[in-house]
């Protein structure tokens, strides 16, 4: 083979290399880029999921924080009525007392009755 030849096998030879190397070069490329965008999509996803994680948190804290104020006003209409109660068994008491058609003598009988059975 002459000189010539072989410097057009290596020129061909170097050519051919060049475009194997370009084509894995942009193979490369391609599939960076569709990593890329799939990692996108994926960060996109999580950061709707994210949001949606708040928002149900924040819903979920809101019912909390109604609920503990619902049940501290049971509790005070609760505390409230028990007061009522013994202010009313206490007008009922002095009624009784002040008034002249109450027969006491059955209340301590039934109190000492009350008081045997048990």
């Amino acid at each position: 083979m002459s000189t010539a030849g072989w410097i057009v096998l290596v020129v061909a030879v170097v050519v051919v290399v060049a475009i194997v190397a370009a084509l894995m070069s942009r193979r490369r490329s391609r599939e960076m880029d569709m990593r890329r965008t799939a990692a996108e999509a994926h960060r996109e996803e999580a950061v709707s999921r994210n949001r949606s994680a708040e928002a149900a948190k924040l819903e979920a804290d809101e019912k909390a924080a109604r609920a503990e104020r619902a049940r501290l006003e049971a509790e005070d209409t609760a505390a409230r009525a028990s007061q009522e109660r013994e202010r009313a068994q206490e007008h009922m008491n002095m009624a009784d007392q002040i008034d002249p058609d109450v027969d006491r003598s059955g209340e301590t009988e039934d109190a000492t009755r009350a008081d045997a059975e048990r």
